[in-house]
């Protein structure tokens, strides 16, 4: 019943290391199909070398395995979290990527310094506060989650889809698989020329105007880039 969602996780998860973004074990794809209530996702520690479409893991949307002989990856309760509180969204990443890792250790957000930044995103890639010392004790993944979904209190994830967690490493997100991987590319991308423009020069800013009129000409109501 889900072999196609299945197949589109599992290559998902092999684009995380084709790109470059994922190391060893250290990244995790998910998708959801709303209409059945399950998530596909990753199988915790498998060697990507040796994973197989069939590993992938279904889970119900309380975290118990539906389907699948493997245990599902230590981050589902954070994915759970994200598809429960953003229902426009169909595919969560969560990767160890270098750069924007970098500005996750340093609980440093991402402001919009060029026009690459603003193709893509809205406005500044938010960072997450630290977890509490019983947080991390109680519900760790869970309460990854939920202070994912507090920072976005006012922000729109799906203009924003991506955001760095302080101490540990971005989740992003998107329509569906693909674009979700699109979407952790994107912000590896962009936190490695912010980190390189703020060394020479610490107060580079985009003008707003000119970040609204990128990200609006590829996502607003009247968007013209591309074909039709």
């Amino acid at each position: 019943m889900f072999e196609e969602l299945k197949n589109e996780v599992f290559e998902a998860n092999i684009s995380l290391v084709n790109s470059g973004l994922v190391l060893l074990t250290w990244g995790n794809v998910s998708a959801i199909n709303r209409a059945e209530g399950v998530v596909i996702i990753k199988p915790s520690g498998v060697d990507y070398n040796k994973m197989k479409a069939d590993d992938m893991v279904i889970v119900n949307l309380k975290g118990e395995v539906v389907s699948g002989d493997k245990k599902p990856s230590s981050d589902t309760a954070t994915h759970i979290e994200l598809y429960k509180a953003f229902p426009k969204i169909g595919a969560v990443v969560h990767t160890h990527s270098k750069f924007a890792t970098v500005f996750c250790q340093a609980n440093a957000e991402i402001n919009c310094l060029g026009t690459t930044h603003a193709d893509h995103f809205s406005g500044k890639i938010p960072v997450t506060r630290q977890l509490t010392e019983n947080e991390v004790y109680e519900n760790y993944e869970l309460n990854t989650g939920k202070i994912i979904v507090e920072r976005f209190k006012s922000l729109d994830p799906v203009s924003i889809p991506s955001v760095l967690v302080a101490g540990h490493a971005p989740f992003s997100w998107g329509k569906n698989a693909i674009d979700a991987v699109k979407n952790s590319i994107t912000l590896e991308r962009v936190a490695e020329m912010a980190l390189f423009t703020l060394q020479l020069n610490p107060s580079a800013v985009l003008p707003d105007y000119i970040l609204n009129k990128h990200y609006q000409r590829k996502h607003g109501p009247n968007a013209y880039y591309g074909q039709k």
